[in-house]
């Protein structure tokens, strides 16, 4: 059943993201990479703002992530969207059925989600990708927020550690868990809670780890299908 409520508070979430203040660092950062730019993309239109997040109201699967790319969701103002972690996380989500279109180039291109919602950790880029733990806990009620309207929810997909922990202290907020304790980080790994909920962990889709073959396109490819059947989709 399609939950509008859910659909109206992701909105408004969302509305209350784009608008946020609270991190001077992340904001300046932020608005520097937008003014200053990368000689490729000297003719774009910066976001350069907080980027909210990105989906399917009703999804049943949430990605996290860690944060937007300097040049690539602080560009274009859409999670994973105009660099290389999204040319590799969207084809996998395309052959998935998660994804409309294979490619993820700006908020107009045409891309839709099914049963899929993308958020993260920190909603501003940071210097160096490495947000202070001060601003994750700033951004944390966004995602308690977002957890908590998405009424059809079943897994959950961390794309690296910082979101994995980060969603992990989520769990602990919200009383879902006690504690943080035999919550391990590594690729492929599932943990499933009471409440029917499973969190499965991947490496994350960076050029780091998907040039290096840390990460291959199969292994990705097995957690999104792992991840359907989870929901039974």
């Amino acid at each position: 059943m399609k939950s509008q409520k859910g659909v109206g508070e992701l909105a408004a979430i969302n509305a209350r993201i784009i608008a946020c203040e609270k991190c001077p660092r992340l904001r300046e950062h932020s608005m520097h990479v937008a003014e200053v730019k990368r000689r490729a993309y000297r003719d774009f239109e910066y976001w350069g703002r907080p980027v909210p997040s990105f989906g399917d109201p009703n999804a049943s699967v949430l990605i996290v992530g860690l944060a937007p790319g300097a040049h690539g969701s602080n560009r274009t103002g859409r999670p994973f969207t105009g660099d290389g972690s999204g040319n590799f996380l969207y084809p996998v989500l395309y052959k998935t059925g998660f994804a409309s279109q294979p490619e993820s180039t700006r908020r107009d291109d045409g891309l839709t989600l099914r049963n899929l919602w993308i958020t993260a950790v920190v909603r501003c880029a940071p210097p160096g990708n490495k947000p202070q733990p001060d601003e994750m806990a700033n951004c944390a009620p966004y995602l308690d927020e977002e957890v908590a309207a998405l009424k059809q929810l079943r897994v959950v997909v961390c794309l690296g550690k910082i979101a994995f922990d980060g969603f992990a202290r989520h769990l602990v907020r919200t009383g879902r868990i006690l504690s943080t304790r035999g919550l391990e980080f590594s690729h492929g790994a599932e943990f499933k809670f009471p409440n029917g909920l499973t969190l499965l962990a991947s490496y994350h889709p960076s050029l780091q780890n998907t040039n290096t073959g840390k990460l291959t396109e199969k292994m990705f490819l097995d957690i999104f299908l792992r991840a359907r059947k989870l929901a039974r989709l």
